[in-house]
């Protein structure tokens, strides 16, 4: 049942056009770009896809448009978190509808939420379709931590079956794969994925993904014939980019790269920033090296 949700799962960005509004055309071009770089699936309106800046109707619209170009060609992983249970039932109806494999959420941020009506949250959702559901785990941004003691609790629910690490906490991550039943593990840090492949993780879901696929799908299928080295080699290689784009803004720096790839972006949300003209300058440096296989 898991294989299908082990790989490279890239996160994917969610373009806009200049009058702000959902570019459908760039997602199919970015789906395809994506895939044309060997990637296993795609996890939709997560943190990448800013999904918290965007309405209920938009996150549907993106959700909609992502199957309609991947399904049946990639593994789909909605998520479908907010802090309102209602509303993140109601994106996994359509989730459902649209084909999805699986459902995802973080957990209800904001109001330091106890760790019962997490579960109440959890359960919830998952009880509103028949998919499959994986946690987020996100401490930084959602403010709860799952430990493995709260993900056996979780796994009571027959449909949680796997959990998207975002923590550099990989002892916990390690923990995650020796629970009372196998579970999906996902690394969640890009600059650390071949050592949470190293603990154990199944796969990686990453924001960069979108940038260069082929760099992480290189550095996936190098761990897994063996090549530690190879594979180590990989990761320095990616990190210098990373590097680069913690400098200007993540999302801002990979959506500007995929413009200078032809695929048309648009600006991140605000509250983020724009990048400056010294960003873009810095930005265009390094794109020989980005679309270097």
């Amino acid at each position: 049942m898991y294989q299908k949700f082990k790989g490279v799962i890239a996160a994917l960005l969610t373009p806009f056009r200049a009058d702000g509004s959902v570019n459908v055309d760039s997602i199919a071009k970015l789906v395809e770009h994506n895939l044309a770089g060997g990637v296993t699936g795609f996890y939709v309106g997560g943190s990448t896809g800013e999904s918290m800046l965007m309405t209920l109707e938009e996150r549907k619209t993106v959700m909609e448009a992502v199957a309609e170009v991947a399904k049946g060609r990639a593994t789909l992983i909605g998520h479908v978190g907010t802090i309102h249970t209602a509303h993140a039932i109601s994106l996994a109806k359509v989730a459902e509808r649209c084909g999805y494999d699986a459902i995802s959420a973080v957990a209800p941020f904001y109001y330091g939420f106890s760790y019962p009506a997490i579960k109440g949250y959890y359960d919830e959702i998952s009880a509103s379709t028949e998919l499959p559901m994986i946690i987020y785990n996100f401490p930084n941004s959602g403010g709860f931590a799952f430990t493995p003691q709260y993900a056996e609790e979780m796994l009571k629910n027959p449909k949680i079956i796997g959990i998207k690490h975002t923590s550099a906490d990989l002892y916990t991550l390690e923990r995650f794969k020796h629970l009372s039943r196998e579970i999906v593990v996902y690394n969640g840090f890009d600059e650390m994925l071949i050592a949470g492949l190293t603990m154990g993780a199944d796969g990686g879901i990453g924001s960069t993904y979108n940038v260069m696929p082929k760099k992480i799908v290189e550095l996936y299928n190098r761990f897994q014939s063996g090549d530690l080295a190879g594979a180590r080699a990989k990761q320095t290689e990616i990190n210098e980019i990373i590097a680069v784009f913690i400098k200007h803004g993540v999302f801002a720096s990979e959506k500007y790269m995929l413009d200078r790839m032809g695929i048309p972006m648009g600006e991140v949300r605000k509250p983020f920033l724009p990048l400056t003209e010294e960003a873009k300058a810095d930005l265009d440096k390094l794109l020989p090296e980005v679309v270097k296989a």
